[in-house]
């Protein structure tokens, strides 16, 4: 039996990463995917082999394990295989552990990944154990863009993935970069597997007026000297619609007021919300006419003997 190089059959280095592995496994499996080449054999057996390869690559504790097999592979061999022996037995060089659990049994894969990562180590009363789960199928990532209103309230999208339309319904509250899992909607599994899931980026679109910082929203409330000093209501937006707002006489350029329970809903609480939070932008007049400049020039003058008589 041919010893199976994993690292070539996957295009990379042994000293590539665990990155440059996955990347490279990706690029492969879409490229051979049984769902891009339906009835091409060699492409199907193409596809199991990097599917093999990826299963103990991509996974750090196995490849540490199959690069310490690759070494004393011509051990293995002039003891007959795993069968032979045990460390310590024939002169050879073993893997001592359960390799059942490191890599596991089963089918699916080649007889070279069945007879020295799987079933080919399993003794009576020994140390090593069969019984490898059939390999799940790819897992796909889309992405899905929303308003801040949508994320507000909650939304759905019908999105085409891999063929299938599939409808994706947000909570309320949803965050931008949050990735939604939807178990089963991924690539279909080789051998009986179970299928991949699919793994949804949402991406939240700003709205002008509004920074989100987390269940809280922040916006800003331009308002004139007069209002500011005298006291007033002014009309703010909020997701919900405009509200009225309260402004306290003596309102310094600012000011934060809040609004509770305003903000974005809390995601998976649909009966709660942050605040919202208006910071106040005081515009002082301009133009002025001859009877107003008058008028503040003498509020001027009161202001100065005020502060002089404390």
């Amino acid at each position: 039996m041919d010893y199976k190089d994993y690292y070539k059959i996957l295009g990379v280095e042994k000293s590539a990463s665990q990155a440059d592995i996955k990347k490279a496994y990706r690029a492969l499996a879409k490229k051979y995917h049984p769902d891009k080449t339906k009835g091409d054999k060699a492409a199907e057996e193409k596809f199991k082999d990097i599917s093999e390869a990826y299963e103990v690559l991509g996974d750090e504790q196995k490849r540490k394990q199959y690069d310490e097999l690759g070494a004393n592979w011509r051990h293995f061999q002039q003891q007959g295989g795993p069968h032979q022996g045990r460390p310590g037995g024939g002169g050879g060089t073993y893997y001592e552990g359960d390799m059942g659990d490191m890599f596991g049994g089963g089918s699916g894969f080649s007889d070279f990944f069945e007879q020295f990562f799987g079933g080919g180590f399993a003794q009576q009363g020994g140390g090593f154990r069969s019984g490898r789960r059939a390999p799940k199928g790819q897992d796909y990532e889309a992405e899905m863009l929303i308003t801040l209103q949508e994320a507000y309230t909650g939304t759905s999208r019908l999105l085409t993935v891999n063929g299938q339309q599939l409808r994706i319904t947000t909570k309320p509250g949803v965050a931008d970069g949050q990735v939604l899992k939807i178990k089963g909607k991924g690539g279909p599994a080789m051998a009986g597997g179970t299928a991949g899931d699919l793994y949804i980026r949402v991406q939240v679109q700003p709205l002008p007026g509004f920074e989100r910082q987390g269940d809280d929203l922040h916006t800003k409330l331009s308002l004139d000297m007069y209002t500011a000093i005298l006291g007033g209501e002014e009309h703010v937006s909020t997701l919900t619609g405009k509200l009225r707002l309260k402004i306290p006489a003596g309102t310094q350029n600012g000011k934060t007021l809040r609004l509770r329970g305003k903000g974005m809903s809390v995601y998976g609480k649909a009966d709660q919300h942050g605040d919202l939070y208006v910071k106040i932008e005081v515009q002082l007049p301009v133009h002025l006419s001859e009877e107003e400049r008058g008028l503040m020039e003498r509020l001027r003058e009161l202001h100065q003997r005020k502060t002089a008589s404390v």
